[in-house]
Order: structure tokens, then C-alpha cells, then sequence
């Protein structure tokens, strides 16, 4: 069976630091070792599960997400920023034991978190990886990786789309998930934080991508599908 490639990059997880310009892209933010919760407080890494709050399943849509990128059975996918592993986990079941997630954060403290969330789930297929600011150090050849939640805080954001464009097969996608900053109201950090779609795309550009789709079926975010430029 044949699989579109996809990257997904998501807000959840820390990667890098940043805070806000005029363009509404973040230049300095709390330090690497600090995680925030989904409305940008700082959030101690022994308090992960904070992260996991009980209605987010309705507003993130991880199923709809994974299916807007074909994600399937046996997909090999990346979780870029990947927090405490709270997408993850819905990774791994799509992709099942054939598939495999590579979960990156540059946190040593959510890399644990992970394990323990994968171990008491009975997720074997997750391999966890300790990235840098602006290298999520992926494995070549993935059909699909996710950075859901986790723009605003790259200290370099082209970098890390170029290094992350690199590790994806023919045909790869990626794709970004990120609070619209419309004041629409519900979870997410203060508008001041977040990054604009635009600034995405731009950077994306910058990085050798051409925008493939844009999703608008998440009520308080937006998702940006990308492929290679002439890929």
C-alpha cells in the first residue's frame, strides 16, 4: 500500500525558544528547559499532564488531522515538539505496529514523559529523539511528521522547516497547526504570541515549500499544508 509522505507541525510541544514582533513571529521567549500550557503560562516539566486538558480531543481533532494527511497504517511520521506526547499516542495507534512515530522535544524532561505515557499506553512503536532548537534531528524517508502548537516557539523556524523537508520521502507533505490569531476566544496563548498563518507561509517559502492546502475545519486553529517546491 502506497502512503502520501506528510510532515505536520503542531503546538503542543516546546521547540526552541521565542516572543513577538510586528510580523507576529516570536524572537525571545521562556527559556528551552520551560514548557508552557496551552493558554502560554509557564509550566513546570514535572507537570506535563497539564497539557492534556480533558477537552482538547474536541477542539484539536487529531483524527480529522491525521486523515487531512493520509496518515495510515504503517506510515512512518515525526511529532516534532512533541511536549508530553499527548499526539503522539494517536500517532502510534494510526500507524500501528508496522508504522513508526519518531517523538521529538528539546526537553530531556518531556523525552521521559513520553516513555512513561508510551509505556502505560502499551505503545511500542515510538522511538524518541532529543533535538536541538533548530534540528529535530529526524530520521530520513518519513511518510508523515507533526509539529501541532510548537511554531511561535522556534528560535529559527526556516531552519527547522528545511532540515525537517530533508528527512521526508517523494511526495512528502508538511504540514503546521497553530492558534488563529483572530480572537476567536477558547485555548491557546495570548494573541500577542501567536504566529500569523502569512508568517508561516512565508517562512515555508523561504525554506523550498509551496503551500498544497489549507485546512479549515479546527475552530480555533489553523492548519498550512506544505510540499516541496518542484518535489
Amino acid at each position: 500500500m502506497r502512503h502520501t509522505l506528510v510532515l505536520l507541525v503542531t503546538a503542543a510541544g516546546t521547540f526552541g525558544t521565542g516572543a513577538c514582533d510586528d510580523a507576529g513571529r516570536r524572537d525571545a521567549s521562556p527559556p528551552a528547559t520551560q514548557q508552557t500550557d496551552p493558554r502560554g503560562r509557564p509550566l513546570p516539566s514535572s507537570e506535563p499532564g497539564a497539557l492534556e486538558a480533558p477537552d482538547r480531543a474536541a477542539w484539536q481533532q487529531p483524527e480529522r488531522v491525521m486523515d487531512a494527511l493520509n496518515i495510515a497504517d504503517s506510515s512512518r511520521v515525526a511529532d516534532v515538539g512533541a511536549g508530553g506526547g499527548w499526539f503522539t499516542a494517536y500517532l502510534a495507534r494510526r500507524v500501528g505496529p508496522n508504522g513508526v512515530v519518531y517523538a521529538v522535544d528539546v526537553q530531556p524532561a518531556m523525552i521521559e514523559s513520553i516513555k512513561r505515557k508510551m509505556k502505560m499506553e502499551g505503545l511500542t512503536n515510538v522511538q524518541t529523539i532529543l533535538g536541538a532548537p533548530d534540528d529535530p534531528r529526524l530520521q530520513p524517508g518519513l511518510h508523515a511528521a507533526l509539529l501541532v502548537d510548537t511554531y511561535a516557539q522556534l528560535p529559527d523556524p526556516v531552519t527547522v522547516l528545511k532540515r525537517t523537508a530533508a528527512a521526508l520521502g517523494p511526495g512528502g507533505r508538511i504540514g503546521v497547526v497553530d492558534f488563529k490569531n483572530d480572537g476567536a476566544g477558547g485555548p491557546g496563548p495570548p494573541i500577542a504570541d501567536r504566529v500569523a498563518p502569512e508568517v508561516v507561509i512565508r517562512d515555508a517559502s523561504l525554506a523550498g515549500l509551496t503551500l498544497s492546502n489549507q485546512e479549515r475545519f479546527l475552530r480555533y486553529q489553523y492548519m498550512l499544508v506544505f510540499t516541496k517546491t518542484g518535489g
